[in-house]
């Protein structure tokens, strides 16, 4: 096993190393450039030039991308050309309300997904099996930005009199701050190491942060502001997870060891628990994998619906402004997202199926 994960990281790394060039070259193939952007379209060319020159702008394509290279491999993924500052500092605010929203919105897919595929298996053509499909197949055809809209209006509008009453935007209530653990608990860390870094990214995740300190009104507070987010998240996983559920389950109900089990006198609960929902997880587990993948880089509709300072809006709001450092420095930690995603998809597959474990 060990061999195996070893294996799959160094494959990992051309991959990586694809997707750096792939981003680095169509970014600056699209029209327009970083000067035009900040300084206007009536930027004269000695002006470009001079930006250029400060931004190392100016060298040769394939010059620039062999600096880049080195920085990426010494972890530093430059400095935005927008707002002067380092782009993993940027990573470090940002990144945790994505991860937050894609974790929440995931197991919001997962605990309502599963079992609602599972019920339509088991009730296969009946009344709730064709429910449950057609509100699915509602919730994979349902624009995000749509749902999103609808919910805030709803929520922060229609019902704002109301105990139902949710916030329709921002991540925190005006007048409410989340302290780090470690200035509540009293450390003492050199501004600017690596190891206040990492503690600043922790205490960003601030669900985490505010529930170990036992901060409640923020933690409540941040909750509150993330159940619209992550409900309108979590709809198109959702609909994909329980298609899959069922449509797996279906498949392995067919199976002679099922059968067989049946033919024993085994109830229905205890076939599809005991001996068809595991043998059915792997392609759900798949689809799950995949779905947090695309969480982590695709909630760009969601967090500018939200007004969320996330990954996603940054990345949108990078291109619009050609700001190449952010757009190439985002798109390398998304993409080592998917990577290390993979592997625990394909690690849980010799949990799940013990003759991958033989293999």
């Amino acid at each position: 096993m060990i061999n195996y994960i070893i294996r799959r990281i160094l494959l990992a790394i051309p991959v990586l190393f694809g997707i750096v060039l792939v981003v680095f070259l169509l970014i600056r193939a699209i029209p327009g450039d970083p000067c035009t952007s900040l300084l206007g379209e009536r930027a004269t060319v000695a002006a470009c030039e001079r930006f250029n020159e400060a931004n190392g702008l100016n060298e040769p394509v394939y010059v620039q991308l062999g600096l880049y290279m080195k920085n990426v491999a010494t972890f530093n993924l430059g400095e935005s050309i927008r707002f002067s500052r380092p782009v993993n500092q940027m990573l470090i605010e940002r990144l945790p309300l994505t991860t937050e929203l894609a974790m929440i919105g995931l197991a919001l897919a997962v605990l309502v997904g599963v079992p609602l595929g599972v019920l339509a298996a088991r009730r296969h053509n009946s009344v709730a099996d064709t429910a449950t499909m057609a509100l699915a197949n509602v919730g994979v055809s349902m624009p995000v930005f749509w749902l999103g809209l609808m919910l805030a209006y709803i929520f922060a509008l229609v019902l704002r009199d109301t105990p139902f009453a949710l916030p329709p935007s921002g991540r925190l209530s005006a007048g409410v701050f989340s302290t780090p653990y470690f200035e509540v608990w009293g450390w003492d860390l050199e501004p600017g190491s690596l190891t206040a870094k990492t503690h600043e990214y922790i205490a960003n995740h601030y669900l985490f942060n505010n529930l170990i300190t036992g901060q409640w009104t923020v933690f409540w507070d941040a909750v509150k502001h993330m159940i619209l987010p992550a409900v309108a998240l979590a709809t198109i996983p959702l609909s994909i997870i329980a298609r899959i559920t069922r449509s797996s389950l279906l498949e392995v109900m067919g199976k002679d060891y099922i059968r067989t089990a049946r033919a024993k006198g085994v109830g229905d609960a205890a076939v599809v628990g005991k001996h068809a929902f595991r043998n059915a997880l792997l392609p759900v587990v798949t689809i799950v994998g995949l779905q947090l993948g695309a969480l982590l880089g695709g909630a760009v509709l969601t967090e500018t619906v939200f007004n969320l300072a996330g990954v996603g809006r940054a990345l949108f709001d990078a291109i619009q402004g050609r700001d190449y450092a952010i757009v190439q420095g985002f798109t390398v930690v998304v993409a080592a997202g998917y990577v290390l995603v993979n592997l625990l998809v394909d690690l849980s597959y010799a949990y799940l199926d013990p003759r991958i474990r033989l293999e």
